[in-house]
Parts: structure tokens; sequence; C-alpha cells
């Protein structure tokens, strides 16, 4: 209950204590923000048309720019199309390369960051600084699990030589 009084004064998630609990009742959508205090207030006829006017013109005009946006590509690809069917043999190729280098450059960056990533983990897993680098209790875990697992995949092994030696 107290948590979410202090949500509600905008003490908690994030606050409000820059901005205001009165801004941050507002964005939330609390009740008591307009006076109403639970009682469902209604905002008057003339704040309702204004944003309903605003987001019409908002859509409106989002509307129209995707039109132009829509006829602007198709006629740029009128006008690309016979250009392209023309280079097409030097343009495959050529878009080929580029996406291979592309991605040759990409992985080879990715790879060398995650390298260095691990080189600077393994220098500080090895040189035993004032704290074991975050990780390393797991890769001693593990080392020991896969040692002790070799260990009974070896005897067991050996025993099923045993087995299959004596008659």
């Amino acid at each position: 209950m107290a948590g979410e009084q202090a949500f509600h004064r905008g003490g908690v998630h994030g606050g409000g204590s820059a901005i205001g609990p009165d801004y941050m009742r507002a964005i939330r959508g609390d009740d008591d923000y307009y006076g109403g205090h639970g009682q469902g207030h209604s905002q008057p006829a003339a704040v309702t048309l204004a944003k309903g006017v605003a987001a019409a013109a908002a859509a409106g005009s989002m509307l129209l720019l995707s039109a132009l946006t829509l006829t602007g590509t198709v006629l740029a690809l009128i006008v690309a199309t016979p250009l392209l069917v023309l280079f097409s043999p030097v343009l495959v190729p050529a878009a080929i390369a580029a996406t291979v280098l592309t991605a040759g450059f990409v992985s080879s960056g990715a790879f060398g960051a995650a390298a260095v990533g691990v080189l600077a983990w393994m220098y500080k897993y090895l040189s035993h600084g004032a704290s074991s680098p975050p990780g390393a209790d797991t890769v001693d875990h593990a080392g020991a699990k896969l040692d002790s697992k070799a260990h009974e995949v070896k005897n067991w092994a050996q025993h099923r030589l045993d087995q299959a030696r004596t008659p």
C-alpha cells in the first residue's frame, strides 16, 4: 500500500522529483490529477475537440508524406529499371562483392573485439589481482566438473575393458 502511494506521488519508479509529481500524475493518467479524486472526471468538449483536430492533422500529414514517398519510389523504380537491366551484368557481381566485403569487415571487427575482450578477461583471471574477474568461479567449477567427468569415463571404460577380457 505504501509503495503504491509512493508510486502515485511520483516517488518510485523514476520518481518525478526533477519534473514534479503533478506532471508525472498527468503522464500516468491518475484520476486525481484533474481534481476528480477517483470520480472519473471528464475533459471539457473544447479540449477533446482540440485534441481530435490535432490528431487528425498529424495523421493527415503523415498519410500525405507516406503517399508522396510511395509515389517517388514508384517513379524512381520506373526510371531505374531499364538502367538496371542494361547494367545488370556488371551490377550484380559488384553487389555480391560489396556484400561479401562488408560482411567480412563487419565480422572481422566483431571477432577482433571479442578476442580483445577474452584476452582482457584472461589477463585479469591469470594475474590473480585483488579480486577475481566475473565468471572466474564458474570457470573453476566447470574445470573441476570436467575433470571429474573425465575420470568417471576413464574408470567406466577401464571397467568395460576388464569385463570384456575376462571370460
